[in-house]
């Protein structure tokens, strides 16, 4: 039985497993990156059973590429389902975007065109992957740097369509809103406020890089004033939202995390006051 996921967790990176296996920190929940945990019998799948023990826990993918032409990866989804099996998350998400193309892995999270064909085709494939997890999936909008032609429809009217059409649930990446509102020049405010708040189940919050022609999500950074205070508007839409603290470049030392988590743990407190 998975432990009630709430409060403001953490990202579980490999520097500090065994500081949190061996301490047991009070941290309210934990996000493993769920690619990284798929080998049967390996050394990180007997860490995530141990912590599993002790923690509330989610999974990340970032393997699925929904939004790819290529066929479903059947055997990556097996994978994941008999860890969700052995582990019983709270939930697993993954990413509305496609990382394969022509069988060729990219390790990036491209994002989509924003079409009605689009739509039709990655809601069939979110169903397909939850009728064979049998459960829910969570979708976490990504950042981007370019646009597409044939987009027909803002970012959050896509993210909206397709959840709605595959029923399923959101992550919100609160950064990914911010740098992309920048790079393209929207109102990250008009984002917000179009997301049915009853399909919100997570939170992301990270740092991202100035390039000065854009701005880069590389996780390498503490969260920004203004994703701070866009975090803000958030939970005072949605509410409670478990959040989340990415962190997975320059990682720091495990109470640098954990101070992060205490800010957005603060700002829900003073928001929702």
């Amino acid at each position: 039985m998975s432990h009630p996921v709430k409060g403001c967790g953490i990202g579980l990176r490999f520097q500090h497993i065994d500081t949190i296996v061996d301490s047991n920190q009070p941290i309210p929940w934990l996000e493993i990156l769920t690619d990284n945990y798929l080998l049967p019998g390996s050394v990180q799948q007997d860490y995530l059973f141990e912590i599993a023990e002790h923690y509330p826990l989610t999974f990340h993918g970032v393997g699925m590429s929904l939004g790819s032409t290529d066929p479903l990866d059947t055997e990556y989804v097996s994978r994941v389902k008999a860890l969700v099996e052995r582990v019983n998350p709270a939930w697993v998400s993954d990413h509305l975007c496609w990382t394969s193309a022509h069988g060729v892995v990219t390790h990036d999270l491209i994002p989509l065109p924003y079409t009605e064909e689009t739509i039709r085709h990655v809601s069939q494939r979110i169903s397909q992957v939850q009728d064979s997890l049998e459960r829910r999936l969570v979708i976490e909008n990504v950042s981007s740097y370019l646009q597409y032609q044939q987009s027909a429809m803002s970012e959050w009217d896509f993210l909206c369509a397709v959840v709605e059409a595959a029923d399923c649930d959101i992550l919100l990446d609160v950064n990914n809103i911010y740098v992309s509102a920048c790079n393209h020049d929207f109102d990250p405010l008009a984002y917000l406020n179009a997301i049915p708040v009853q399909r919100v189940r997570e939170i992301h919050l990270a740092g991202y890089e100035d390039r000065g022609t854009h701005l880069l999500d590389t996780h390498g950074y503490p969260v920004s004033d203004a994703v701070w205070a866009l975090y803000a508007q958030a939970i005072q839409r949605f509410g409670a939202v478990p959040t989340l603290i990415e962190w997975d470049n320059n990682v720091p030392e495990l109470p640098v995390l954990l101070a992060e988590a205490a800010k957005a743990a603060e700002v829900q407190a003073r928001v929702l006051a």
